[in-house]
């Protein structure tokens, strides 16, 4: 490895140290997703209602919901074998989530469950279309304009307390039926327009609680001033218990959308994978140094005028012959004068003098003293024609140059 490489791969060791410790020490974000995953400390996770919820349903069996569908689960705990058909636990299925992610058929055993004496809470943002149909109920969403956006109870015994509610968002039910639904809670501004958003549904032998503000169960929520008392006031209308918390899909149990996903999920192959990376990355290193053919070096191509010159110019230098060599340079001063000038040169007087003088900048006298040797050398006054050759072309250069 040369010694260029070297320097090349520790300058790139230490902007990557140098990036890492600006990230290290930059603050972390806040995550404001709404992932309402029990393991999520974020604003919007459920770790802090994880962890309080037995000291709110107090002397309650919680159970986790967490590998398998509603469907599954209950449809397990469904016993067709005695007389009575029913199902061998009885209580409350809970559900916490900011959109419905509970399948049909799923919603189909939950109601069957509470058919048979059971309940149901249901805590979130919209409502399988089954469950609407069958308990005649709807709901909708719209904007709060001012930032008054509150939550309480319709209970006043119970708390006649409002508290603010997270964002200008409101969910509310639009229709209910009101020969089976009693309103538990409110939200909205409640000095203008107060919007229902927790009912108590009847449903055959059981019932249904639904709740349309589950922010009020995240973390932020629960931390927030006294907005927890809310929360157990919400709770406290579930019967005594046993409690089956739905959690499937909120244990950041996110699917990966990396094509190696199913590389990366088997230990073999993500090993298999890694090794092959560091395997690439040291053959890279050992052979950056480039391999290539050897390059022929290609001789330029010689200037042909320059030699052509050189051999006209030794040619009359050897026969001696300076005043044709006075006349080829005149002859080629003068017509580079009229190309680049534009000046008339069959008279080389005064007025040729100054014309050439303020078109070329080139200090007058020169010019004086340059065509005083050419009329002279025309005028045929000879004193050293070699002499003569060598004070024109020093003459021409400073007009040229």
């Amino acid at each position: 490895m040369s010694k260029n490489i070297k320097i090349y791969i520790g300058i790139l060791v230490f902007i990557l140290i140098l990036i890492l410790v600006s990230d290290y020490n930059k603050p972390k974000p806040i995550d404001w997703r709404p992932t309402y995953s029990v393991n999520d400390k974020i604003p919007f996770g459920l770790y802090v209602f994880d962890k309080e919820i037995g000291g709110i349903l107090k002397k309650q069996k919680i159970e986790k919901i967490a590998d398998v569908t509603p469907y599954e689960f209950l449809d397990s705990k469904y016993d067709e074998d005695t007389l009575v058909q029913t199902y061998t636990v009885k209580g409350t299925f809970l559900n916490i989530s900011a959109q419905n992610t509970i399948d049909d058929q799923s919603i189909k055993e939950i109601m069957y469950f509470v058919s048979h004496g059971n309940n149901a809470f249901l805590s979130m943002t919209n409502f399988p279309k089954p469950l609407l149909d069958s308990l005649k109920i709807d709901y909708n969403s719209g904007f709060l304009q001012t930032e008054n956006n509150s939550v309480w109870m319709a209970n006043k015994k119970l708390s006649s307390k409002i508290y603010k509610s997270s964002g200008n968002i409101v969910d509310y039910f639009t229709k209910i039926d009101t020969l089976n639904t009693t309103v538990l809670g409110y939200q909205g501004n409640p000095k203008e327009k107060k919007n229902i958003n927790f009912i108590k549904v009847a449903y055959k032998s059981g019932y249904f609680y639904l709740h349309m503000n589950p922010v009020a169960f995240t973390n932020y929520n629960l931390l927030k001033e006294d907005r927890y008392r809310y929360t157990e006031n919400v709770l406290s209308y579930i019967p005594k218990g046993n409690i089956y918390w739905y959690t499937k899909g909120q244990n950041n149990e996110n699917i990966s959308e990396s094509p190696l996903r199913y590389i990366l999920s088997q230990p073999a192959l993500k090993w298999a994978w890694y090794l092959f990376l560091i395997g690439m990355l040291i053959f890279m290193i050992f052979n950056a140094k480039r391999k290539q053919r050897i390059v022929p070096i290609l001789q330029p191509l010689a200037n042909s005028t320059i030699d052509f010159t050189k051999t006209i110019g030794n040619l009359y230098y050897q026969e001696g012959d300076h005043t044709n060599i006075i006349d080829k340079k005149i002859i080629y001063f003068l017509e580079k004068i009229r190309t680049e000038y534009l000046i008339d040169t069959t008279k080389l007087d005064d007025d040729f003098v100054k014309k050439l003088h303020h078109k070329t900048g080139k200090n007058e006298t020169d010019i004086q003293e340059l065509i005083f040797l050419i009329n002279e050398h025309r005028n045929g006054y000879h004193a050293s024609i070699e002499q003569d050759l060598i004070r024109i072309n020093t003459a021409i250069e400073k007009i040229l140059n």
